[in-house]
């Protein structure tokens, strides 16, 4: 057996560089943050064949003194920190000391600089280092105030590792994205990339909110700033800000998401399943949401010393983190209506947010017998009970009827509704005047029982109104159920469930959470429990897997909403069973009630599966389609 042995430090440094410097992007990123934490307001980002050949940095920070520049490529080195009570609330980008001396292990690497600060400001020093060679050789240069590292050859001394190199293509698409997220993390600072002697990016400094929101065009594409809203919220020391985009702009990949905390982007399990929740009733299944945001909060809450390549943090309040996060995104949604998507509107959900925002009561819209405009349930469950119904107003295909606040129609007409329907063609006529027109404008017809047809100031709405009329009966019936007390129901034969130790444990210490879901659980040994008492609504569930879904949730999150979800996919259900179906012949003024309706609804924009409820066309737009004014 070989003897225990302390390794050199090149050895050393190489090991490090394994987890480190993965490929050149990991290089570009070690060294932009550093760049960054020195306080530089210009980046330059000079790539040579996808940047195996060379890579170069230059900045305009703080420099270093010329005493330190040797120093600065020792392993464990740093300016960030200084004593055990620093890692306890981390500022800056980097703390670790490491990157330095791992890109000179494994490349050709030469460090220029010159400091704002010191007794020889007209002087710049330049450091060099070789992998094999761990001496470092310091001489004097030419350099403005800055610093400027250029790394050749990388891994030069470790062919096994060149091999797994991508094509230069690849590798470069690589150091483009890294580049990018660092864009976004810094609004104040220019950016500025080449590759093969050709400009690539030249990102100049943002300082108000359209230049902001143009950058974000110019990284993430003009169709993603198009589509998303603007959030800003603020409680409980913390604060979120950015954009989401419509559930209508999705993507088939998590390609298009960035998530900053105190500035440094991160891949966090806590904030996806956040972010997914918010977006759980509005995106169609299998779709990925799109997101630029912010979170920012005291240093001291966040631990970002989980991994040698910073991706990963670790709060030190899960639960208050996540429901903050659901509750922004989730109120933002649902803040958004039809007139913030059509042209020229300001989709700035958190202006609502941050003033308390108060979603509009919703008219009086639902499937009603014998004309009766609304409902005279008392409660959740007898209202959806109605939904499902075919009373006296149903087709004799058991199709319920679309009843909105002009009354239903049959096979009588009423000469009132003929003059009501007779003004709403002439409100048409009067819809390029001065008159106020609502966003979602006014029906003018029916399109194969499917599509209603609308006309508003700028050009013709479509709207699906079986979807629509779906999304509006959904929010009724979840408002009318948490306006009310969760109902329980004790089990008559308790179910008893085997788990790990630390799922008894979580159920034992977190019956205040779990009982405010409804749930009543005993532990009767160190790996058992059982059930005694359920949600009501939830009695035809598979309880057993819907007790292990909870505790699995608690455990990561601090929370869960599975029950929640259940109900609401209930709920969703019978919404859906219950709203106008296709070939449903409604009237101008039946239209006209559901449009009205749809603009004072929450996530209307969206039917309960994920489909959009209605598509706009400009009149240029149509123009376009006909080769008008070409």
């Amino acid at each position: 057996m070989n003897r225990i042995n302390l390794l050199s430090q090149r050895l050393a440094n190489q090991i490090a560089a394994g987890e480190v410097v993965e490929r050149p992007a990991s290089v570009v990123k070690e060294l932009l943050e550093n760049s960054l934490d020195a306080g530089a307001t210009r980046l330059e980002v000079d790539v040579e064949q996808g940047g195996v050949k060379l890579l170069r940095i230059r900045d305009d920070g703080a420099g270093i003194h010329k005493e330190d520049l040797a120093l600065a490529l020792s392993r464990h080195a740093t300016s960030k920190i200084v004593e055990l009570d620093d890692l306890e609330s981390i500022a800056s980008l980097g703390f670790r000391g490491e990157a330095l001396a791992s890109i000179s292990s494994v490349s050709r690497l030469s460090m220029t600089s010159r400091s704002r600060e010191g007794s020889n400001e007209d002087t710049a020093w330049c450091v060099e280092a070789e992998g094999q060679e761990m001496e470092a050789r310091l001489t004097p240069a030419a350099h403005p105030a800055g610093t400027t590292v250029e790394v050749r050859d990388l891994f030069f001394n470790t062919p096994a590792r060149r091999k797994f190199l991508k094509t230069e293509k690849t590798e470069f698409s690589r150091i483009d994205e890294v580049l990018k997220r660092m864009a976004l993390s810094r609004f104040d600072v220019m950016f500025a990339l080449n590759h093969n002697q050709r400009a690539i990016h030249k990102l100049l400094p943002a300082t108000t909110e359209a230049e902001r929101a143009r950058r974000v065009a110019l990284v993430c594409g003009p169709a993603f700033v198009e589509n998303s809203v603007f959030i800003e919220r603020e409680a409980a020391g913390m604060r979120l800000w950015g954009w989401v985009s419509l559930p209508t702009f999705s993507r088939s990949q998590a390609d298009l998401q960035y998530f900053y905390v105190n500035g440094r982007i991160i891949r966090d399990k806590l904030v996806t399943h956040a972010v997914k929740q918010a977006y759980r009733d509005v995106l169609f299944h299998g779709r990925h949401p799109a997101y630029v945001l912010y979170f920012e909060m005291d240093p001291a809450g966040v631990d970002v010393n989980v991994h040698p390549t910073k991706h990963e943090v670790r709060f030190r309040d899960n639960r208050l983190v996540h429901d903050f996060l659901f509750s922004s995104l989730h109120k933002a949604l649902a803040a958004i209506q039809p007139q913030d998507r059509l042209p020229g509107a300001e989709t700035h959900a958190g202006a609502g947010l941050q003033q308390g925002f108060d979603a509009p009561q919703q008219s009086s819209l639902g499937l009603a017998e014998n004309g009766q405009g609304s409902m005279q349930a008392t409660n959740w469950a007898e209202r959806s009970y109605a939904f499902g119904s075919a009373g006296e107003g149903s087709e004799s295909t058991g199709q319920p009827r679309y009843a909105g606040n002009f009354g239903s129609s049959g096979s009588y007409v009423n000469p009132n509704a003929v003059r009501d329907q007779l003004a709403h063609y002439a409100d048409l006529n009067d819809i390029d005047g001065d008159k106020e027109v609502p966003p979602l404008g006014f029906a003018i017809a029916q399109l194969h029982g499917i599509y209603i047809l609308a006309q508003n100031k700028e050009g013709l709405i479509v709207v699906d109104m079986h979807a629509a009329h779906e999304r509006i009966t959904y929010e009724r019936m979840k408002t009318a159920c948490q306006n009310e007390a969760l109902k329980t129901q004790p089990l008559l034969v308790p179910i008893s469930i085997a788990v790990s130790r630390s799922e008894a444990d979580c159920a034992e210490s977190q019956q205040h959470v779990l009982q405010g879901l409804g749930l009543i659980l005993e532990r009767v040994a160190d790996e058992s429990l059982v059930v005694r008492q359920i949600p009501s609504i939830l009695r035809n569930a598979d309880v057993e897997q819907l007790v292990r879904d909870v505790l699995s949730d608690v455990l990561e999150y601090g929370s869960s909403e599975r029950v929640q979800a259940h109900q609401d996919e209930l709920l969703s259900t019978m919404a859906c069973h219950g709203s106008v179906r296709a070939n449903r012949q409604l009237s101008v003024p039946e239209m006209n009630a559901l449009l009205r309706d749809m603009e004072i609804t929450e996530r209307s924009g969206q039917c309960n599966h994920g489909r959009p409820t209605w598509v706009y066309q400009s009149l240029s737009q149509l123009d376009k389609l006909f080769l008008r004014g070409q």
